[in-house]
């Protein structure tokens, strides 16, 4: 008797649990996908032969995302937007000052996914290598791009910006 309920509880679960699946995985690889056209956007703006660009972590919470950069022996972060179309574009660049929750508020972000954003950048940056976390502090400073995701004029960029010609 206690294998038949144990077999109908397990045939009632099966269904459950690939529902639970199903409905998880459209969530799964949107972020995937996201994460692709986040890293495809910075590695057409900055990768170079001699100077090949490595864009890991990426961090996203709704129309927003945190990606880690090194090149060579610099790196920094890059808070990326959801523009309309579905497509990314840059932000800002900047080092450690866009690891935290009022910075990502200043930067736009609503309160909610500004802590969350942070947490979960915090998370998945505790991952990696404290050589590659230690890169991304070497960006001085915070650069805004322009509504295009473009570096603003040299004279605009000057502060802060020595450091982002190395990307």
């Amino acid at each position: 008797m206690l294998n038949l309920n144990l077999n109908v509880n397990l045939s009632r679960l099966v269904p459950a649990a690939a529902l639970i699946v199903a409905l998880l995985s459209p969530v799964a690889v949107h972020a995937a996908d996201d994460a692709h056209a986040i890293r495809r956007v910075m590695m057409k703006t900055w990768d170079k032969p001699e100077a090949r660009l490595q864009v890991a972590p990426v961090v996203l919470r709704g129309a927003h995302a945190v990606a880690g950069w090194t090149q060579g022996e610099r790196g920094g972060r890059a808070l990326m937007a959801r523009n309309g179309d579905g497509s990314w574009r840059v932000v800002l660049c900047a080092g450690d000052g866009i690891r935290h929750a009022p910075a990502l508020q200043d930067a736009g972000l609503n309160a909610t996914d500004a802590q969350a954003l942070a947490r979960d950048l915090a998370a998945a940056e505790a991952k990696l290598p404290a050589a590659q976390r230690a890169k991304f502090a070497t960006f001085d400073g915070i650069v805004r791009m322009d509504a295009h995701g473009q570096h603003p004029p040299a004279s605009d960029a000057a502060q802060g910006h020595g450091q982002h010609k190395a990307h």
